[in-house]
């Protein structure tokens, strides 16, 4: 990005033009403990050392290799096939904005198109926007359709969600004066039942259960699911759940030190006009060739704000179409494929771990995919010793669940070759 040089006077006038008089007062609603007040470099260096400081700095991170990387919650390591980076790098994707005027943003629409139809196949729902920033505002939004639609102020989380995807929920629901509580039971009161298939530590639950339940009081049931999971495990629209959300992050994108991500969420017909950000369609001009078009906007930047059903106002079309290019290229056989590879490695690598002196499967009852969690004598310590082998480990859930101290979880993916196992067993043995 161009560096822009501005003079104190440059400054002056545009505070000034915003009505304020410093840069304190512009910064007003944000917490001074958030702030920075200044670089920690030393003064008066000159761009060339500048430089220099900061890529020194930038190398005391630690990189780990794909394969030794066995920590998920939320987000995975994957191969990501080339096709992906030579479709979104081409300039028409790569540098397009919104397309707010469809006849000069028909590839961009297409695209988008294409992604909602990918993401209701996927999942076995009837419609699917792109509009979601990642899998936490995926699940929030899900949530704020189903007390519009219901009329209800009550969210139900059943189990072990995505913690950060639970504050981004609270967040949500504090303005709207919406309760979210955690439990198994909803009510008469409850606009939906938000349950995650599977679930933040790699557990499978009872979706159709789930789904029942929250139907036989008049509850939406939203399943927030992991997009390569239903390459083997049944689809929302298979048990019937109302709402699918969740994070496509695995579809082709890297983790990015966490972002930028795609979320994505689909529904039942009855319900798209509640679907928050941009809906595309397919339509016919006068002379009969087929288009795409802006065809549903629930958000206030469009309608009436007090009939708006959210504000989120962006599509991630580039991430939207990194996941549909993975989508398409992988194919329903390849990503099966892909799912069936993490299932074996991990359930293998989840024998061997358990087998050594002091650990044990935190849930041995329970079923899970490619991510698993597992109770560790002195698991931070452990975590270190792999970091020192140049190993990242398990992710130690004990941080948002106090009730599972000592469990890490361990992920694999295709990435996670069996010498890569070996390697990991050998470290801890």
């Amino acid at each position: 990005m161009p560096y822009l040089v501005h003079s104190p006077e440059d400054r002056a006038a545009m505070l000034a033009a915003l009505g304020v008089s410093s840069m304190d007062d512009l910064l007003i609603d944000i917490p001074r403990s958030l702030r920075l007040s200044a670089l920690e470099l030393p003064a008066g260096l000159s761009e060339l050392e500048t430089m220099a400081q900061v890529k020194s700095l930038a190398a005391r991170n630690r990189v780990f290799a794909d394969r030794l990387t066995f920590r998920g919650g939320g987000v995975y390591r994957r191969f990501i096939p080339a096709a992906v980076a030579a479709v979104t790098s081409k300039p028409e994707f790569y540098s397009a904005y919104t397309p707010y005027q469809p006849e000069a943003s028909q590839g961009t629409l297409q695209a988008i198109y294409e992604f909602q139809t990918l993401i209701a196949e996927l999942t076995g729902l009837d419609v699917a926007n792109a509009s979601m920033y990642d899998g936490a505002t995926a699940v929030a939004e899900a949530a704020m359709m189903a007390h519009i639609h219901t009329g209800r102020n009550e969210i139900v989380v059943v189990g072990y969600l995505h913690p950060e995807y639970l504050e981004v929920l609270r967040a949500f629901s504090e303005g709207r004066g919406i309760k979210v509580r955690r439990g198994t039971e909803p009510n008469s009161k409850t606009a939906a039942v938000v349950f995650q298939q599977p679930d933040f530590l790699g557990l499978l639950v009872d979706a159709a259960g789930l789904t029942e339940n929250a139907h036989s009081l008049g509850a939406l049931a939203i399943a927030c699911v992991d997009p390569i999971s239903l390459a083997i495990v049944a689809p929302p629209g298979e048990y019937g759940a109302d709402i699918a959300a969740g994070e496509g992050q695995q579809l082709g994108l890297s983790p990015s030190y966490g972002g930028p991500h795609v979320g994505f969420i689909a529904c039942r017909k009855d319900l798209v006009r509640r679907l928050p950000g941009r809906l595309i369609g397919s339509a016919h001009d006068s002379a009969g060739r087929r288009g795409f078009v802006l065809t549903l906007t629930a958000r206030e930047q469009h309608i009436r704000r007090e009939r708006a059903s959210s504000n989120i106002c962006t599509n991630h079309s580039l991430c939207a179409l990194a996941a549909s290019v993975y989508m398409t290229y992988m194919g329903a056989d390849g990503m099966r494929q892909v799912a069936e590879v993490s299932f074996k490695r991990a359930h293998a690598l989840a024998e061997r771990l358990a087998a050594l002196p002091g650990w044990e499967m935190a849930f041995p009852e329970r079923q899970f995919l490619n991510e698993f969690p597992i109770r560790v004598p002195k698991a931070s310590a452990v975590l270190r010793k792999l970091a020192r082998k140049s190993i990242l480990g398990g992710l130690d859930v004990h941080r948002w669940f106090r009730e599972l101290k000592g469990v890490l979880t361990f992920a694999c993916t295709e990435v996670n070759d069996a010498r890569a196992l070996d390697e990991l067993v050998e470290a801890l043995a």
